[in-house]
């Protein structure tokens, strides 16, 4: 019977002098945890390690107060299967809620994620196989995808960043393998931005769906429907995040006069708040891309949830990209064959991105056979947990 011995937690920075359309990044962190389990192999306990998706800061308080001694004053049989054999991430996703109300989520969501992806990490660790299979057997899921497509992100604002330094940033994506990137808009004019996005088809040979561009948020009804018209022509891979998350009435007008694809949900955090986007934010299930993050919104547990809600109404899992851009969304990704999975070449480092000897060809990574996520495969990543508990 395995048992939790040790919850350690940190924060590390992934700080960067660029910004998008409604933040910069210079001063952001992150939370980083790494959960001790009993069982001992090769002379060192099995351990599992998490963290939360860039776009918001660390929770390291709500951790300490709250998550991490509601797992640790548990009874051990609370954390288990019901045969007592393995970590439950469910079972310990219902030991960190209690006592909270719903609603409200806040950076709560965070915490809890950080601690679910670790958990996760643990649990397929201690049966000795990579997350994706892990979790296709644990769910019943069948054979998982052997490879995901992954997109780049990147285009953000900087200083000194013109168009010649834009295009250089995406011609280093194609050479890394990447047939699709995305850009930043809403942090300059329109005229600007139209120029900026000109400027990148240049690059993919005009080629308007092998580009996707994100306003995080920015634009009211009127911005977004002018961005909607200039941007239509271009026949883009999506239009995404135009408005406020929770603004659905721009969302639903937006989709009735942008026959586009439209992506958004990366800043929704729980079951209520996706089922809210698919029944009043016109998203359209035959070309729109919805991109939950499993680990900002709750983590896994909360996530497989909202892929039973999204089938209920009529989804398809292929229309789920997440947002995160790392390891845990990759295997995230093959175990329920989603539609692919963000990246950030080089950004939001030591988390971001995927093992090191990762290769994307294609636009497709495949998935390496380490036991759990995989975090050993990245060494600057490692390094950072293995301090945590050294």
């Amino acid at each position: 019977m395995p048992r939790i011995v040790a919850i350690h937690e940190g924060t590390v920075p992934i700080s960067s002098s660029m910004s998008n359309a409604f933040i910069d990044f210079s001063a952001m962190d992150c939370s980083i945890v790494a959960v001790v389990s009993d069982v001992i192999r090769d002379g060192e306990p099995v351990v599992g390690y998490g963290f939360n998706s860039n776009g918001r800061y660390s929770a390291g308080e709500i951790l300490r107060r709250r998550i991490i001694p509601r797992l640790m004053q548990a009874a051990p049989d609370d954390l288990l299967t019901d045969d007592g054999r393995a970590i439950d991430p469910a079972r310990a996703w219902d030991v960190m809620l209690r006592n909270e109300k719903p609603g409200g989520h806040g950076e709560r969501s965070v915490a809890v994620g950080v601690i679910d992806m670790a958990l996760f990490d643990l649990a397929a660790k201690l049966a000795g196989l990579p997350l994706y299979r892990w979790l296709a057997e644990h769910y019943r899921l069948g054979a998982p995808d052997d490879d995901v497509f992954v997109y780049a992100a990147g285009g953000y604002y900087a200083p000194g960043k013109g168009l010649p330094q834009l295009q250089d940033e995406m011609r280093g994506f194609l050479d890394q393998g990447y047939d699709v990137v995305k850009m930043k808009i809403g942090g300059a004019s329109l005229s600007d931005d139209l120029e900026r996005v000109e400027a990148v088809l240049e690059v993919l040979d005009g080629n308007g769906s092998r580009l996707a561009v994100d306003a995080n948020g920015r634009f009211d009804l009127d911005t977004a429907l002018a961005y909607g018209r200039a941007l239509e022509p271009y026949g883009l891979f999506w239009y995404e995040e135009p408005g406020d998350p929770l603004d659905f009435a721009l969302h639903a007008t937006l989709s009735e006069r942008y026959p586009g694809p439209l992506a958004t949900g990366e800043n929704l955090f729980s079951v209520a708040d996706a089922r809210n986007l698919i029944r009043y934010a016109g998203m359209r299930p035959d070309r729109d891309y919805l991109q939950f993050d499993p680990v900002l919104g709750y983590g896994l547990v909360e996530y497989l949830r909202i892929q039973q809600m999204l089938r209920q109404h009529g989804w398809s899992a292929r229309r789920c990209i997440p947002h995160g851009g790392h390891q845990f969304s990759l295997h995230i990704a093959a175990a329920l064959k989603l539609g692919g999975n963000e990246s950030y070449p080089g950004e939001f480092q030591p988390t971001g991105g995927f093992a090191d000897n990762a290769v994307i060809a294609g636009g497709r990574i495949g998935l390496g056979d380490t036991p759990g996520i995989g975090f050993e495969d990245k060494e600057k990543l490692y390094r950072v947990f293995r301090a945590l508990h050294a």
